[in-house]
């Protein structure tokens, strides 16, 4: 057994399984808690065929060198399969609770609802869900105060960004809590409001959709969309954030962009919104101004510019489309 916070996952899915092995990878005992009742075969089955996915994904993980092949049954190890009749056990005994039922509102309800009944008062509870507000799922927690949403980006033992998004009664305390263990296994949680869409999902819905439509109108084949994605969107976001990139260029020529392609495309999609307008007339363009959404003042801007170049060599080095420039020849 390890000295880490335990952890319980609630659903043998796709992100239970998911979890389980990014906390039992950072050292964490893990239950993974299937609320199904089933007859000793079929549990004996569920159980093998998430050990094997779990072990799998070690495997792989071992093939790409982020851990060795020796390393693989240690980490399993941490990891176990409960049963609906020894859930009260494993539940009471976590740190953190994380539901990963599927995305419907009455069946996570009803999960959240047994869970922290047979978990006591202690243990927090954090749902996972891509869709649903946090609070219309806090209603069925017993003690509230102790449930947000933790919204994890499959792969969950790979993709290091946690969404997490209190209630209106989340303990600020409990937001701390799970935004230290997080980073504590490596990851890189960020708080927002319980918005629709959060923050990623909003954003790729977006670029998804957009993505799709040009395919559709003949803009381009879903190869060449696809390979400037990965080349030139990925790439340039990859080092900078998507605000950060505004202050980069200035958040004029997205005002002006954005005017011109609601006029062309015929479509207010691509109007700005309104805080573009507002930082303009108050002289927060970026970079140039030390002001835009982010703040520059007292950095020495060059050695910003610098790193953030330094970061785009690496990545045309991982890409490997660095080249030696051409030397006259003599």
């Amino acid at each position: 057994m390890t000295s880490r916070g335990k952890i319980a996952t609630l659903g043998a899915g796709r992100m239970g399984r998911g979890i389980a092995t990014a906390f039992a990878y950072a050292g964490h005992d893990v239950a993974i808690v299937d609320f199904k009742p089933r007859e000793p075969a079929a549990f004996d089955k569920l159980v093998t065929e998430a050990r094997n996915d779990i072990a799998t994904t070690l495997k792989m993980l071992a093939r790409v060198s982020l851990l060795t092949a020796d390393d693989v049954a240690p980490i399993l190890s941490r990891v176990r399969v409960v049963p609906e009749a020894e859930a009260a056990e494993a539940l009471r005994d976590a740190a953190v609770i994380f539901e990963g039922v599927p995305e419907v509102v009455d069946l996570k309800r009803e999960a959240l609802a047994k869970a922290s009944r047979l978990a006591g008062p202690t243990p927090i509870i954090a749902s996972t869900t891509s869709t649903i507000l946090v609070d219309d799922l806090s209603g069925a927690v017993e003690h509230p105060a102790r449930f947000l949403n933790a919204h994890w980006l499959n792969p969950a033992y790979l993709v290091p960004l946690v969404e997490l998004s209190p209630g209106k009664v989340t303990d600020p305390a409990v937001t701390q809590r799970v935004k230290a263990m997080l980073e504590g296994i490596g990851k890189v949680p960020v708080v927002c409001a319980a918005s629709p869409g959060y923050i990623v999902p909003r954003i790729q819905a977006l670029a998804m959709n957009e993505a799709a439509r040009m395919v559709e109108e003949g803009v381009a084949s879903a190869d060449e969309i696809d390979k400037a994605i990965k080349y030139g969107f990925g790439f340039r976001f990859a080092v900078l954030g998507l605000l950060e990139f505004i202050d980069w260029g200035g958040g004029d020529i997205l005002h002006y962009a954005s005017k011109y392609l609601s006029g062309a495309l015929n479509s207010d999609r691509y109007a700005a919104p309104d805080i573009i307008g507002r930082n303009m007339a108050e002289g927060k363009i970026g970079l140039s101004a030390r002001q835009g959404f982010l703040d520059y003042a007292g950095m020495d801007i060059d050695a910003y510019r610098e790193a953030r170049l330094k970061a785009f060599v690496d990545l045309l080095r991982h890409f490997e489309l660095a080249r030696k420039p051409v030397r006259d020849r003599d």
